[in-house]
């Protein structure tokens, strides 16, 4: 399959823009690719990487998938690409990991296209680790592209953003959703898989192919025995410890959001959780709007708390404590 092939159909001007610059030789010394997470931004990044490392690109700008250097590139060994993210047991990249990088590029590509340093998630770059590698944009060497990938570019220092091409790839329309969904062979409860992904399109194939609709909705339901005081926080906390903590605590953010829209008198189709309006609707008639507003911005403080040293079962369970208690006593 060639890079062109490969390109998600959201991403069509994206690539694009890619092509020409290709196309046109001139190839950014630093590109920035920006959007939230899901939109396939390393996916688009490893297209373009392919293309300038192929010996013989095609004329749509994909690489031909035959020559020797793109068979290195598939069989991982490509001695001009190079990939930094996060070590394993870490959370940043080290400034360690950029010296390398940095070493590496005084050194002419061994190949006569160029060498491609992808960096992803960028943003988390330490502190000594981002000026290290501004030095290394400072200072550009021979035929080497970098290639910033972030979900949050402004935490990146604005002396590196300022010295990036900049790509963002934005949210597509709805239509072109379903129809990328029905192709993965998606054809049923689209809507409410568009709405839980909150953004993070990729995700829908996992949501459909784990079960994570069914553990949402198995969730939901020890959601209402906590409601109905027909169960203790402190049980299902623990009962959910080993869920997958972004999720979970997405899908709480999504039933609260309903709720105080159910509240309002909002519409039903305009609800995330379609498929729950009904009891939705029925627990919001007994709650108060600002006990839902508190109870939301704890829930959105706690996500911010996600990948710190934070407890999860014990940050779980104060949410399910001020949960049962905005629904009083039965």
């Amino acid at each position: 399959m060639t890079a062109i092939n490969s390109v998600l159909p959201w991403q069509q001007k994206n690539w694009g823009l890619l092509h020409s610059y290709i196309k046109q030789k001139r190839i950014p010394q630093a590109l920035l690719i920006t959007g939230t997470g899901g939109l396939g931004k390393h996916s688009l990044a490893k297209q373009f990487a392919h293309s300038l490392l192929c010996l013989k690109p095609q004329d749509d700008g994909s690489c031909c998938g035959h020559c020797n250097s793109c068979l290195l590139v598939k069989a991982d060994t490509h001695p001009d690409l190079i990939q930094i993210q996060p070590d394993e047991e870490k959370k940043t990249i080290s400034i360690n990991q950029i010296r390398t990088v940095v070493a590496d590029t005084y050194l002419k590509p061994q190949f006569e296209t160029h060498r491609v340093v992808i960096i992803n998630p960028a943003d988390v770059m330490t502190a000594s680790a981002a000026n290290a590698f501004l030095k290394c944009l400072e200072e550009p060497t021979e035929r080497t592209v970098f290639i910033l990938i972030s979900d949050k570019p402004n935490k990146l220092p604005a002396t590196i953003v300022s010295r990036c091409q900049k790509l963002s790839i934005t949210f597509p329309e709805r239509q072109i959703l379903y129809e990328w969904l029905k192709g993965q062979g998606i054809d049923h409860n689209q809507e409410t898989l568009l709405n839980l992904m909150r953004g993070s399109i990729l995700k829908a194939q996992q949501l459909s192919d784990e079960g994570l609709l069914k553990q949402r909705k198995d969730c939901f339901n020890d959601w209402l025995t906590i409601a109905n005081h027909t169960d203790h926080p402190a049980i299902i906390s623990e009962k959910w410890q080993k869920l997958p903590e972004t999720e979970l605590i997405n899908w709480l953010i999504s039933w609260v959001t309903d709720l105080i829209k159910c509240a309002c008198g909002i519409n039903s189709e305009l609800l995330s959780n379609q498929d729950l309006a009904k009891p939705l609707q029925s627990v919001s008639q007994q709650l108060e709007l600002k006990g839902l507003y508190g109870l939301y911005d704890r829930i959105i403080s706690s996500r911010q708390q996600l990948g710190t040293q934070i407890n999860f079962q014990i940050m779980i369970e104060e949410i399910l404590v001020q949960w049962q208690e905005l629904n009083g006593r039965n």
